[in-house]
């Protein structure tokens, strides 16, 4: 199965898909960034007087829990189930699931009320959510989770499941994918896990295949990252060139792609 990096990206470019965030204010202005460097239209909009508006004319709906309160909360199931009546895609990043009651229980509401496409996590966050406590420090994971955690969310919930960490796990039940790019500098980066979901997000505006979309998003946030390490003195730096590398990607940047494939 070839997946189409450079055909899908072009569709992304010349189509700008209209991404609505409800994007952790941590990350909320690179979040835009690396989805304008991809070639497609973010929102930031959390009002719950507007969110279920914006979410029926979007082409993805990305909900990020990582700056919850009951106001963020309310906005997220409203957004998600006009998403849902309107056949938009929604990508959901449960932040900090397992470090906290209420950022668990969050998500596993959305997940029982929303239909979520892709759920996307670190190790710790999802198997914290396959059942496995005391995996999660803040928002930070404390162990790498396996095909085996993303195959098992992705049955239970019916999602894409998609595991980020030195390797990127993928499922969607019955196919998967493990990604080896990247680089470890990414862990400097505050977000960097909630920018890559942008990235992911801008594919599945283009290819209903959410596995392959979430794989293609994956690759190309991860190859930018490596190619921007060579440039860079150090994180801040790395985060500039991040950003131009995505803008700049070009077919044969797709050379560098390591993914084990099973369909």
């Amino acid at each position: 199965m070839a997946i189409p990096y450079w055909e899908d990206l072009g569709r992304i470019r010349s189509r700008r898909p209209l991404i609505h965030h409800l994007m952790n204010y941590v990350v909320m202005n690179d979040a835009a960034n690396v989805t304008l460097a991809v070639g497609a239209s973010p929102i930031m909009a959390h009002a719950k007087e507007e969110v279920e508006e914006l979410a029926a004319k979007a082409d993805v709906v990305y909900i990020n829990i990582g700056t919850l309160d009951d106001r963020w909360i309310e906005s997220f199931i409203l957004a998600g189930k006009a998403a849902s009546k309107n056949n938009v895609p929604v990508l959901l990043d449960p932040v900090g699931a397992g470090a906290t009651r209420l950022r668990t229980e969050t998500t596993l509401r959305i997940l029982n009320e929303v239909e979520v496409s892709v759920l996307k996590g670190n190790g710790g966050e999802m198997m914290a959510l396959a059942g496995r406590a005391g995996m999660v420090k803040g928002v930070d994971s404390l162990g790498e989770a396996n095909i085996d955690v993303a195959e098992k969310l992705a049955r239970e919930y019916g999602v894409t499941a998609v595991i980020t960490g030195p390797r990127d796990y993928v499922s969607d039940g019955r196919r998967y994918a493990i990604v080896s790019n990247g680089t470890p500098m990414l862990q400097y980066i505050t977000g960097s896990g909630c920018m890559v979901g942008s990235v992911i997000a801008s594919f599945m505006a283009v290819n209903r295949d959410f596995l392959v979309a979430s794989v293609e998003g994956l690759v190309t946030f991860e190859i930018a990252a490596e190619k921007a390490e060579r440039k860079s003195s150090g994180p801040a730096t790395l985060k500039l060139h991040l950003i131009d590398e995505l803008y700049n990607m070009k077919p044969e940047d797709y050379g560098m792609a390591r993914v084990e494939l099973k369909v």
